[in-house]
């Protein structure tokens, strides 16, 4: 329970009416009660407030005037202090220092580190304060894990890894599985080029349920600081990912592409492999990149549902719109001339 003023004072905002108005959660404007603050993002929503029975609404500055009669935290971006709200009033369950006499672990283990059941953390492991392993999770021999992060049940962290600190890797995540390297016979047959490369994590990293990080084949797969990865992502070897880059579910990234910072990839968004796309980049989802991007901006590139053959007949035209477009160009400009003027 925080008091209007409390949350001001830890986090900023304009306060508005009573700040000794109590608030225990956040919640929508549809589903909150006493007790709640609430929080308008957008103003097409303000018709709700009426009928809103929250205690407290985050809301812009744009909102204030309109809202005079409640308890208000003005900010310039109420998203992002719901956000902050939330986390304060919902913080991760601290570690519950120990390992489970189920746990097999063969490695020097910091006092305030919690190990479950199942899991296994193997010789050479390096563990920062506060780390959670959860149950069943594995950790190969050489990986080191930074202060305060947490890997949820049945995660799994190959050999030799680097994993920052503050991060989140949830339930099934792999991190460190070989790369997608095959060279091919005459005959046919693939022969498995060995991946010797690492996984390195930055800083407050979190990555989503059962997605996938390979290791590089030489050189090392790397995720900046910040990164936020949703679930089923696949990652392949030798990528680099930029600090604060955030990717949507089932995003795929092919091999030794370089992303940079800032960058927002939608859901089902490919990137092909050996491009670069430059920082503050947004890919919609469902585009396919099959090229470097050098400037920032939004980038979106799909297509309707249709038969093969139909596709690719329009994508042949699609291929000549350029040359098609200057080919209008010079007929309208001809159609100016003087012998087609009609006389006035």
């Amino acid at each position: 329970m925080f008091r209007l003023q409390e949350l001001v004072d830890r986090l900023g905002g304009e306060l508005h009416g009573d700040g000794n108005v109590a608030v225990a959660r956040v919640a929508t404007l549809e589903k909150a009660g006493e007790g709640d603050l609430a929080f308008l993002a957008n103003r097409k929503y303000l018709s709700q407030v009426k009928d809103c029975a929250a205690s407290a609404l985050i809301v812009g500055p744009d909102a204030r005037e309109q809202l005079a009669d409640r308890a208000l935290i003005v900010t310039a971006d109420p998203y992002l202090y719901f956000a902050r709200v939330g986390q304060l009033f919902n913080p991760q369950p601290a570690p519950r220092p120990g390992v489970h006499r189920l746990a097999a672990v063969d490695c020097d283990v910091p006092a305030s580190v919690e190990i479950g059941p199942g899991a296994c953390v193997e010789e050479g492991v390096e563990l920062g304060e506060d780390v959670v392993i959860g149950a069943n999770c594995f950790v190969g021999r050489g990986t080191r894990i930074g202060r305060g992060t947490r890997l949820y049940p049945n995660v799994t962290v190959y050999h030799d890894c680097v994993i920052g600190t503050d991060c989140i890797l949830h339930s099934g995540v792999v991190i460190g599985a070989d790369g997608f390297g095959f060279a091919r016979e005459r005959s046919g047959a693939w022969v498995k080029i060995p991946q010797t490369g690492r996984v390195i994590l930055g800083n407050d990293v979190e990555i989503g349920a059962n997605t996938t990080i390979d290791r590089g084949a030489l050189d090392d797969t790397v995720i900046g600081d910040g990164v936020k990865l949703d679930n089923l992502i696949q990652i392949a070897h030798n990528v680099r990912v930029g600090e604060h880059t955030i990717m949507a579910g089932c995003a795929g990234v092919a091999g030794s592409a370089q992303i940079g910072a800032r960058c927002m990839v939608g859901g089902q968004a490919g990137i092909s492999g050996h491009l670069s796309i430059a920082d503050d980049v947004v890919v919609s989802a469902w585009t396919l990149v099959a090229k470097s991007i050098t400037r920032p901006g939004v980038y979106t590139g799909n297509l309707p549902l249709q038969t093969h053959g139909d596709w690719v007949k329009n994508f042949s035209h699609l291929r000549h719109l350029d040359a098609l477009a200057k080919r209008v160009r010079q007929l309208e400009q001809q159609s100016d001339g003087p012998e087609d003027r009609t006389p006035g």
